[in-house]
């Protein structure tokens, strides 16, 4: 019999098969065997305090890879994410130097997250222009702007109640910002899986010129995706810069990277046309428990450098021999 006889496809596939050879079901198992190799390869690692901690390591990122999940999932992208959070925690900073208590930073860093998203997605939906292009750009752009103000320096003096945003604990060992993470990622499942606006989008990364001929408006909805890519970035800027209590124009550098590999890690194809929030929540568990495991065996930075790298690279090919091994 030949491998095209062989072939079944999804939908007459049993619900149980399904889910055993999703991409989620082997992520799950990998996260399972990262957390059992971790408790081994360290004696704090089972601490309650320390898993607490290793929550830090992905959930601001994971905050942008929801918003990020759904603007690649249409096919675009948006490189410019860590500059964002860069310029929103420098006019944070530069909002505490003349008086501004805490509600108006939050207001002020979710404020420039949106305007740069509106940025980015005018560019991309008025004019035209190539989202990794674009993003580019503006990512240098953002980050320029922040060198230019701050140059060496830091903006430092945050009021005590603003870093409860990024050090608070809503109970015993479960942090705020865990808590948010939680929330942000129901909200997203909920918009892409059920509702128009994410079956939108999944129409659009499939065929964009098809989806507008059938009536969906197109740059809307992408200009829509970058304004939530910004706003997200505003998120997790008030929490970054809440956490670590400064500001500096370098803060969250290389963050685009993870946050894409995040993406991409979760299952969703680079190229657009699927993905599903599920996967991007289990990725962020296992980029973290990556992260914070060898942050326990005092890997160096450049070290996990090359991990997020080389896990970036071999995400994009894995899937095609996914996809390979679940037809066989």
């Amino acid at each position: 019999m030949s491998t095209q006889d062989r072939f079944i496809p999804d939908r007459l596939r049993s619900p149980l098969e399904q889910r055993i050879k999703s991409w989620e079901t082997l992520l799950l198992a990998v996260a399972i065997a990262i957390f059992v190799a971790n408790s081994f390869a360290s004696p704090y690692f089972l601490n309650a305090w320390n898993l607490s901690d290793a929550t830090f390591n992905f959930t601001e990122k994971a905050m942008i890879a929801f918003a990020m999940a759904l603007l690649i999932i249409s096919g675009e992208i948006d490189l410019s994410v860590a500059a964002i959070i860069a310029l929103a925690s420098t006019a944070m900073g530069a909002a505490v130097q003349v008086g501004v208590g805490t509600p108006g930073l939050v207001l002020i860093g979710l404020g420039v997250g949106l305007i740069c998203g509106a940025f980015n997605g005018v560019l991309v939906t008025r004019f035209g222009l190539p989202s990794i292009v674009v993003t580019i750009g503006t990512m240098s752009l953002f980050r320029g702007i922040s060198f230019i103000v701050l140059g060496d320096q830091s903006f430092q003096g945050y009021p005590s109640g603003f870093s409860w945003f990024g050090q608070g604990y809503v109970w015993w060992v479960i942090s705020f910002e865990l808590v948010l993470f939680a929330v942000i990622a129901v909200i997203y499942a909920v918009l892409l899986h059920k509702t128009n606006f994410g079956r939108a989008v999944y129409a659009i990364g499939n065929n964009a010129t098809g989806a507008m001929f059938s009536g969906i408006r197109v740059a809307r909805v992408k200009f829509i995706l970058f304004l939530l890519t910004g706003l997200m970035s505003g998120v997790a800027a008030v929490c970054l810069t809440a956490r670590l209590g400064s500001t500096r124009p370098s803060i969250a550098t290389g963050w685009e990277l993870e946050v894409v590999t995040m993406v991409v890690l979760g299952g969703v194809s680079i190229l657009g046309g699927s993905g599903t929030i599920v996967g991007v929540v289990i990725a962020a568990f296992v980029m973290g428990l990556v992260t914070f495991g060898l942050g326990l065996l005092n890997v160096p930075g450049i070290v996990m450098s090359i991990v997020i790298g080389a896990l970036l690279i071999g995400v994009i090919a894995l899937p095609r021999l996914w996809s390979m091994w679940r037809a066989g």
